[in-house]
């Protein structure tokens, strides 16, 4: 982790809302191809991918990088668009000689006025429920096919999010997805909570309201999308493989680019406090103790100290703090620790609590 201000050991007890983003985040941020589906007769599935990889070429988004593989996967030419503009929280627009061709969700399509008509929506319901993100393909303000991408879950997302929520954390799911795609995922993650079809500006309304019910609000996050939303939340964390300005944007960064790393921060702040908490409490005893002796009050009873050894006192308080603190170089990260260790530690932790 790379923590920017050591102000975030007072702001992260007053956390009590986490907010994901789903792409790149929850997941791991590769999607795949699953389905492409045309709705022109006479043009093929190979024809409508090879336009939104066209379209998709300059963009930095998980979901074209997906497109674009699969099109060179198989042997398909893509070519670069004449121009291209980025709908952040929509999808693009490109032009590629005299075709405008428009890949993104439903709200870009509803934006350039396309007609998505019966047969569109079906089979992007159809995507949906197979857990996967209906990406629709536009050429000339028509809906001309649809494209499912799925995205594999991070495996530890399910550990970090059963550990919040065990210990009362509020967990939010964040997303561009459909309403459909998000609750798949959320359900599998054991999020019940999810606002779905959010833009960028969404996101920053989202942490805007919950922190209105003055409630420390975090927000996790890797992509463009997620920059504002990262400056805007008490606590920004930012995942290590995301974009600069997300890393940017983020107070702390998860280098390793491991879910963990949530875990680990909570874990670290509160090893951080109670130490805190306990050098305080031993300095203050040690204080209480030596300096009425060291005023003389005890001399009567031939309790003193000599002025030397008084200064050599005040020293050791300072050097037993010090020596106290370094203690914490024993914690060690969960994510440098290896399966087997804490599947252990976890069984042992059930017969304690047992």
């Amino acid at each position: 982790m790379l923590i920017r201000s050591a102000e975030l050991v007072d702001k992260i007890p007053r956390i009590r809302t986490i907010v994901f983003d789903k792409t790149g985040t929850l997941t791991i941020g590769r999607p795949k191809v699953a389905k492409v589906v045309s709705l022109v007769e006479g043009v093929d599935g190979d024809e409508i991918l090879v336009l939104a990889a066209i379209a998709e070429k300059r963009s930095e988004h998980p979901i074209a990088g997906a497109i674009i593989d699969a099109a060179s996967e198989k042997g398909l030419a893509i070519r670069d668009p004449d121009s291209f503009e980025n709908i952040p929280g929509q999808g693009v627009i490109a032009w590629f000689g005299d075709k405008t061709i428009a890949v993104g969700n439903e709200k870009l399509m509803k934006g350039i006025d396309a007609d998505l008509g019966s047969d569109a929506r079906r089979v992007a319901e159809e995507i949906m429920d197979m857990g996967y993100t209906a990406v629709y393909v536009a050429v000339d303000g028509k809906v001309a096919g649809v494209i499912g991408v799925g995205d594999e879950i991070r495996p530890e997302a399910p550990e970090v999010i059963k550990y919040l929520r065990e210990r009362g954390y509020r967990v939010v799911m964040l997303t561009g997805d459909k309403e459909a795609t998000a609750r798949a995922v959320a359900s599998r993650l054991g999020i019940d909570e999810v606002v779905a079809e959010a833009s960028p500006e969404d996101k920053v309304d989202v942490i805007d309201r919950i922190r209105r019910e003055g409630i420390g609000v975090a927000m996790v996050g890797d992509g463009i999308n997620d920059a504002a939303s990262l400056s805007k939340a008490d606590l920004g964390i930012a995942m290590g493989g995301g974009t600069d300005i997300a890393r940017e944007a983020g107070d702390v960064i998860l280098v390793k680019n491991d879910l963990r790393g949530v875990i680990d921060l909570f874990r670290l702040v509160s090893a951080i406090r109670n130490k805190i908490y306990q050098n305080l409490f031993w300095a203050f005893i040690y204080n209480l103790a030596l300096i009425p002796i060291a005023a003389g009050t005890l001399y009567n009873m031939g309790i003193y100290l000599r002025p030397e050894l008084a200064g050599l006192a005040m020293a050791m308080s300072s050097i037993s703090v010090t020596l106290s603190a370094q203690t914490l170089r024993r914690w060690k990260p969960i994510i440098s620790r290896g399966a087997m260790e804490r599947k252990i530690e976890g069984a042992v932790q059930a017969i304690v609590t047992t």
